[in-house]
């Protein structure tokens, strides 16, 4: 069974950022880790340097959508596409966090707001009590043509069209009833993914990695990083094969069954995180030098 992981986000603030996903939503940190070196299938970017991941979510990552937010030390910013259309989630708690704390928030209808997190990527807050279940409903993608991308994305990677509406120019897609979905939304034009561009993750069965790589390939498909195998410090290692949509949409399929032993949640993660910010002196160091740190 497949099922949705995570979206990943280049973020260049950490302490807006945890700010943002911890005080505003109400995740919490599920685990930091620190590398020293870009990673082989590019999770940070095209970026060969110090970097960090930390996983955030309302629950263990078996369970949850989560996000996992790449820390470059020497990027303070990122050029937003058109190309991540804004996450929806279900939680009144967050929509009288972003109040109390006096983080912008427009009422788009009706119980429905926007906001924004550090680097202007869009959150959709249904205003109703948060689900038992994940609060994560969907994340939405822009693409030049509907009817090509939901071929690829329902025919070859499994996905069931669950609604489609011809008004509103959107198809939402799934693995199975439960979990995060998949909404594409037809835009005007091309997609842009600026340097911001992100990631979104699935898993499935170890040994379906080399059969997907090989329809993928067949079907003269875009593969950016052929199947490889990701280490982290002290955890699992995990085989993944990124994949490109007609859109340039970075897909992850990770083999499952190590992605639950890596995925597990870290009790010192947020120890971890905030030591990590504590530690990082790079601010500190291009004001001492009159520098400012690159924009992405």
């Amino acid at each position: 069974m497949r099922r949705a992981l995570h979206f990943v986000f280049k973020v260049g603030d950490r302490n807006k950022t945890a700010t943002f996903y911890r005080d505003v939503l109400g995740m919490k940190v599920l685990r930091h880790e620190e590398f020293d070196e870009g990673c082989k299938a590019t999770c940070n970017g095209p970026y060969d340097a110090k970097w960090s991941k930390t996983m955030v979510g309302f629950g263990p990552e078996d369970e949850h959508f989560v996000a996992e937010l790449t820390y470059n030390y020497g990027v303070a910013e990122y050029q937003l596409g058109n190309d991540f259309l804004g996450l929806t989630l279900q939680s009144s708690k967050a929509v009288s966090n972003a109040k109390r704390l006096g983080w912008p928030l427009t009422q788009v209808k009706d119980g429905l707001y926007l906001t924004q997190a550090p680097g202007g990527y869009p959150f959709y807050l249904v205003d109703q009590e948060q689900p038992h279940k994940d609060p994560v409903q969907k994340v939405c993608l822009g693409v030049s043509d509907l009817s090509r991308s939901t071929h690829f994305w329902s025919a070859l990677l499994g996905m069931t069209v669950i609604e489609r509406s011809d008004e509103k120019k959107t198809v939402l897609l799934g693995f199975g009833d439960t979990g995060c979905k998949l909404e594409l939304h037809n835009i005007i034009g091309t997609v842009d993914h600026g340097t911001a561009f992100g990631r979104i993750a699935f898993s499935c069965p170890r040994d379906q990695l080399t059969d997907l790589e090989a329809m993928m390939k067949k079907e003269s498909q875009k593969i950016l990083t052929p199947l490889v195998s990701l280490d982290t410090p002290g955890k699992a290692t995990v085989e993944v094969v990124i994949l490109a949509d007609p859109d340039g949409h970075e897909i992850c399929f990770v083999g499952d069954e190590a992605f639950r032993e890596l995925s597990t949640v870290d009790p010192k993660g947020k120890e971890l995180l905030e030591k990590a910010m504590a530690d990082d002196k790079s601010n500190e160091w291009f004001a001492k030098h009159n520098r400012q740190k690159a924009a992405a």
